[in-house]
């Protein structure tokens, strides 16, 4: 790994930054946070670089146990989601500088997402902010960590299939790229889940998703009712039986989640009309909520987290973590 550390000034505070090199400007960034250090008056930063056998978990421990008062990712979801699990409960607080694909945890936090100079900033004048970690235990007893929602069935189809050379050209649109071509081959999910150790539920769906919040990109709010520090898991269900039932998915996300829901006129018009509720008539798509779920499928499956494939598994076990990750957010 490479890394360059400084010597810190007795009593001062000093940051860490742990940069993807293949997704941020390593020379801009490092610009940006000795001005932003200097005026806080800091001492010099610590710097490691992500490699492709460190995601960020080592460089982040290495940070912590050289004294960093915060670590700043720079970096795609998958830099930030492996500071993160780094960092979960310690109480050092994350300062994301968005540089990925889709940057979801960024977007539920309202961070800046066009400037490096005012996502750094945050590191050294933003407010801290508690966040709840979702935390995923497949049945081969590997332990994942994630921070906007988790999901089997077309969409972790859908991001296994997607081209990483179109993914970097484009950005988030290589995902329709690897929906279309994912769509022939999908067939739905026999399998079965539970909340809260409730009784098992038998389920012939597309998708099921968990998440720790729901905004995705264009606005998206796929878990209008989701809240990043709620200490509470939502969970999507999606079993279209027709095209006719993903174009239901598709106005209920774009035009319910997105337009009615944020409007106390269009909140009224859902009650008035009966869609205000966890379901709806034909089943199509369904929200339900907890702490704990269990999800289980006959034969192994792909799974994803946070926009990343991450293997094949036949059961998995989600619980959340309520407040473990410090976040630095634009003060109030």
């Amino acid at each position: 790994m490479n890394s360059v550390s400084h010597a810190t000034t007795p009593g001062r505070q000093h940051a860490a930054v742990v940069v993807n090199p293949v997704k941020a400007d390593a020379h801009a960034l490092r610009d940006s946070v000795e001005r932003a250090a200097l005026a806080a008056g800091w001492s010099p930063s610590d710097w490691y670089e992500t490699t492709p056998e460190d995601a960020g978990e080592e460089a982040t421990a290495r940070a912590l146990a050289g004294g960093a008062s915060v670590v700043i990712a720079a970096g795609g979801d998958g830099t930030v989601r492996a500071v993160a699990g780094a960092l979960r409960g310690t109480g050092v607080p994350l300062t994301i500088v968005p540089a990925g694909t889709g940057n979801l945890l960024a977007r539920n936090l309202d961070l800046p997402m066009g400037s490096t100079d005012a996502a750094v900033a945050l590191a050294f004048t933003g407010a801290e902010r508690a966040v709840d970690v979702g935390i995923a235990h497949a049945d081969d007893d590997r332990e994942f960590v994630y921070l906007v929602m988790a999901g089997m069935g077309i969409d972790a189809a859908m991001i296994a299939n997607t081209n990483s050379v179109l993914k970097k050209r484009v950005g988030w649109l290589a995902y329709v790229d690897g929906g279309v071509r994912s769509l022939p081959k999908v067939r739905r999910l026999r399998l079965r889940f539970s909340v809260d150790g409730g009784p098992a539920r038998g389920a012939n769906l597309s998708t099921i998703l968990i998440a720790n919040c729901g905004r995705l990109p264009c606005g998206i709010d796929l878990f209008p009712e989701a809240r990043v520090d709620d200490g509470t898991l939502d969970i999507a269900v999606l079993q279209p039986k027709t095209v006719f039932g993903w174009l239901f998915i598709w106005r209920r996300l774009v035009w319910e989640n997105r337009v009615l829901r944020r409007t106390t006129l269009g909140r009224s018009l859902l009650r008035f009309t009966g869609n205000d509720d966890a379901g709806d008539d034909t089943r199509t798509i369904y929200y339900l909520r907890g702490r704990e779920a269990e999800v289980s499928v006959r034969e192994p499956q792909p799974f994803e987290i946070d926009g990343d494939a991450v293997g094949e598994v036949t059961a998995l076990r989600f619980s959340v973590d309520p407040g473990a990750l410090t976040v630095k957010v634009p003060a109030p």
